[in-house]
């Protein structure tokens, strides 16, 4: 990621505990450790939401092709696709079922 040698590493080493002190100095690195620590998690989950919605943007354009097509004369990625999504679809409704059979308020 950055170009950095072990000579570099140990001369801002050396800077930090002139700078910081040995008291703390431990706290910063684990402050520092923690915080890169967070930027990429944040960028992993940024990075997995892309891809989701990537996803779900593909199985709609497969679904909007299998409408056009007739759900019969599609190809089997499309045909997969759009199961995917009847699951997807289902799985959302379940939760409500449930919650509508377990309420005797209603």
């Amino acid at each position: 990621m950055f170009d950095i040698s072990f000579w570099e590493l140990c001369i801002i080493g050396v800077v930090a505990l002139v700078i910081l002190g040995p008291e703390r100095l431990p706290g910063a690195i684990r402050s520092t450790v923690k915080t890169i620590r967070s930027m990429k998690s944040m960028a992993s989950g940024f990075k997995t939401e892309v891809e989701e919605q990537l996803r779900v943007h593909e199985l709609h354009e497969n679904l909007k092709k299998a409408e056009k097509m007739g759900i019969d004369n599609v190809s089997p990625e499309v045909k997969q696709s759009v199961e995917e999504l009847k699951q997807a679809a289902l799985s959302v409704q379940e939760p409500y079922k449930k919650k509508k059979t377990d309420d005797p308020a209603e």
